[in-house]
């Protein structure tokens, strides 16, 4: 590919030509890991976006309960999915930062999620 024809934007990589020094690149760096630390401590239970909602569309008719707004990392969040699947005994996914639990299981995934510290709220009808 000739200079002239390089790729200096992507949506999925973002800038392509900026090249950065070491000292900006640590920079960077750093506040990615405060910014993690920073996501997992619960500031106020009270004004959390933990939303549970029931889907069944584009599913076949089949009931899953959609976990939304938990302020977990991802490994976090695969450990609260199994322990949910566990505890209800059903199926269940962790898809991106949402958890999927096969099955119309609201109230009982609200008070675990309670037992474990997180106030969610039903959304949806």
């Amino acid at each position: 590919m000739s200079r002239d024809n390089r790729v200096v934007y992507s949506t999925e990589h973002g800038q392509l030509g900026k090249v950065m020094n070491q000292s900006s690149a640590a920079k960077k760096a750093g506040k990615g890991k405060s910014a993690q630390v920073s996501a997992t401590k619960i500031v106020n239970p009270a004004k959390q976006g933990v939303r549970i909602r029931r889907e069944s569309k584009g599913r076949g008719g089949k009931n899953v309960c959609v976990i939304e707004g938990l302020p977990l990392a991802e490994a976090a969040l695969k450990v609260l999915t199994k322990k949910l699947k566990n505890q209800l005994g059903t199926g269940g996914a962790l898809k991106g930062v949402s958890i999927e639990i096969q099955g119309d299981h609201r109230e009982k995934l609200m008070s675990l999620l309670e037992k474990e510290g997180y106030k969610a709220k039903l959304a949806g009808g």
